[in-house]
């Protein structure tokens, strides 16, 4: 029984008599109750359905009985709470209807908001507009207000203190504000003309006064015009107020500068000009100067100089330093102190102090019109000409007087370079305003220049050997001057190169190449022509290389010359002693050749004689040739490097000269074991030194 009890019990879950069963699914629900877990195991345990079924209904029963009485038992509480809840539902609808109303006075509400916001924002708009309307007429009240302060200043207190500067702002703002409100037809503009115009009138004088007391100041001698400058660019806006308010005014301030300063700039170049040009050196170069002129016609510029510095014609010594960068932009020669020092300038030297202070000053004065006139571009150009114009035009004919008389061609050339230099600097301070002074200038000195080296190159072309009276082998003065002249123009010429130039100067080398081919048909022995051209060749070589570049035409030009005719010498002079040897060796070769060496048997006597000679006679034939090389020339490291050139040649041939004994025909002679050897000649040769 304890079994079933616990059977009974757990089996409490399981629906036998649902309602919801029908015939149909009554299978289906027999079959989910038997595969239920309590029914298998009340199976398993031999519990009979039936009776079971039967003792839970009524328990079922039971606990029916059981919660009646509980609800009898409840009824009052029951009762109790039915009406609480009827009562709460009475409650409950009249906090629905209070609840619709509140939503309906909401409803109300978010209209009156709504209504009060468009309020607001038109309120708003009418508050922007009251404020705009306030600042403008506050502005107009403010600009139209003339305060006495304004009044007693611009009356009674001078131009150059600030406060009357600050209140001539005030009142040319007030100004600019009446006209454009005029234009607007703002009738209390009318109130404020008469003051504003009586106050524009007093400011307008006050200021041209002012003006023009600096312009008048310039006039004064001695007066270092820098300063007045500098005080009216201080008060740049006086101008300023003048071109906006009173034109014809400006005019007349603008007038009055460009009158004063043109004569004030064309007095002191002038002046300037006139007491430079008395720094001058006495001597200059006049039309006979020319490149071809003999000393026997004129002293000659390489003869010393009579006065202590002297402007040379075809040298250019410490000339070419004028247009370094340090000498260029140096401090201008003041006159006054070179004539109590008494000391004398080449024109060159001349011409870049005029143009550099005519450059500082046209840069100077072109920056001071640009920021003072405020002018810019072609306006500008067009002022500085007019101030600086008539100085120019004066610099233009001094230079074209001078220039046309002038036959100094290293100093035009310098010119040209200074006004390159010049130029250049002008335009590194981006100041364009004398560009064409520049070219004008150009265009005068380079067909002057290009005018006296053609009467240079037509000077020596000219040239007559039988004029220059007797000659000797060492360097000629002409060619000394054209290798002076030529390094001079080179040197220069390397930093702007000129296509013009370089055509010139190589016209002037050919010249100069005829004429030292004539001067050397003047001498009856070939050896001593070829003295004279080496002599002068490496002469002019030599003073090429030192100033121009070595890899220029005239140096690479000379260098072949030079090398041709050392070498034809060194053959010349090893002839007289070693002649028969060299005759020898170049036609057994030749021989050997064309291979008939077998006539080479005939020779015997003449190799004997050759080898024997050689032997007895070389070191005093040297000795002899060392000595005779050196008096011939005038360069001592021209003359030894002929003698090694000539002891190298003598050794190659008796080089040669072994090289030919050693043929079959030959190598037997007995006179072949008499031969120097060749080692040994040469540690001899090495060994030896001129006697000089």
């Amino acid at each position: 029984m304890a079994e079933m009890e616990d059977v009974t019990l757990n089996l409490g879950d399981l629906d036998l008599t649902s309602d919801d069963l029908t015939m149909d699914t009554v299978s289906i629900h027999i079959q989910e109750n038997l595969e239920d877990s309590l029914v298998q195991e009340a199976l398993k345990a031999g519990v009979d359905l039936r009776q079971y079924s039967k003792q839970v209904e009524m328990e079922l029963q039971q606990i029916e009985h059981v919660s009646i009485k509980d609800y009898i038992q409840e009824s009052q509480n029951i009762a109790s709470l039915h009406n609480q809840i009827i009562a709460c539902d009475a409650i409950l609808e009249r906090m629905g209807l209070m609840l619709g109303s509140f939503q309906s006075d909401l409803s109300s509400i978010s209209s009156e908001i709504h209504t009060l916001q468009e309020q607001s924002l038109a309120m708003n708009i009418k508050l922007k507009n009251r404020q705009t309307v306030r600042s403008e007429l506050s502005e107009l009240v403010d600009e139209l207000i003339i305060p006495s302060t304004m009044i007693n200043v611009i009356l009674d207190v001078p131009v150059t203190d600030q406060q009357f500067v600050e209140q001539l702002h005030e009142l040319n703002n007030k100004i600019n504000y009446v006209k454009e409100q005029s234009f607007r037809d703002t009738q209390a503009c009318a109130d404020v003309q008469e003051t504003l115009q009586k106050l524009k009138i007093k400011a307008v004088a006050k200021v041209r006064e002012f003006i023009l007391q600096k312009i008048y100041s310039f006039r004064k001698p001695m007066t270092n015009y820098q300063i007045p400058q500098n005080a009216l660019l201080k008060y740049r806006f006086f101008y300023q107020f003048l071109l906006g308010n009173e034109r014809s005014v400006a005019q007349e301030i603008q007038d009055e500068y460009v009158e004063t300063m043109s004569k004030v700039y064309l007095s002191y170049f002038k002046s300037y000009t006139s007491r430079l040009m008395k720094l001058q050196y006495e001597e200059v170069a006049e039309k006979d100067d020319l490149m071809g002129i003999e000393d026997t016609a004129k002293k000659g510029f390489f003869s010393k100089p009579a006065l202590r510095s002297k402007n040379t014609v075809f040298t250019v010594g410490n000339r070419a330093a004028i247009i370094s960068p340090t000498e260029l932009e140096g401090p201008i020669i003041v006159p006054h102190t070179a004539q109590k020092s008494d000391v004398r300038y080449p024109f060159e030297s001349l011409f870049r102090s005029q143009h550099y202070a005519l450059l500082d000053n046209s840069c100077r004065e072109f920056l001071f019109l640009s920021e003072f006139f405020l002018v810019n571009g072609a306006a500008a150009q067009e002022l500085f000409n007019s101030v600086m114009g008539r100085t120019l035009s004066m610099f233009l004919k001094h230079i074209d007087s001078y220039v046309s008389d002038c036959y100094d061609s290293i100093a035009i050339f310098l010119c040209i370079h200074i006004v390159l230099r010049l130029k250049g600097i002008a335009q590194r301070r981006d100041i364009p305003a004398a560009d064409k002074y520049w070219e004008a200038l150009l265009e005068m000195l380079w067909p002057r220049f290009q005018y006296i080296l053609e009467l240079n190159i037509q000077s020596i072309r000219n040239t007559d050997p039988q004029r220059l009276g007797s000659v000797d082998t060492r360097p000629h003065y002409i060619t000394r001057r054209y290798a002076e002249f030529s390094s001079a123009i080179v040197s220069i010429n390397q930093t702007f190169p000129n296509e013009k130039t370089n055509a010139l100067l190589g016209q002037l080398q050919v010249e100069v190449e005829n004429f030292v081919l004539k001067m050397a048909a003047e001498f009856s022995s070939r050896k001593e022509q070829l003295i004279f051209l080496i002599n002068n060749y490496d002469m002019m070589l030599s003073v090429l290389m030192e100033r121009a570049s070595s890899d220029s035409k005239e140096v690479e030009g000379f260098q072949q010359l030079l090398t041709a005719r050392t070498q034809e010498f060194i053959e010349e002079i090893l002839s007289p002693s070693f002649g028969g040897m060299i005759a020898f060796v170049k036609e057994s070769e030749s021989l050997v050749e064309k291979g008939q060496q077998d006539r080479l048997r005939s020779e015997e006597a003449r190799v004997a004689h050759l080898v024997r000679g050689f032997s007895s006679t070389w070191k005093q034939a040297v000795e002899t040739l060392s000595q005779d090389v050196m008096r011939s020339f005038t360069n001592f490291k021209n003359g030894t490097s002929i003698i090694q050139g000539a002891l190298t040649q003598l050794i190659q041939y008796y080089h040669r000269f072994h090289k030919i004994l050693s043929q079959p025909p030959l190598r037997n002679l007995p006179v072949c074991s008499e031969l120097i050897n060749l080692h040994h000649l040469m540690v001899e040769l090495k060994k030896h030194k001129p006697n000089f």
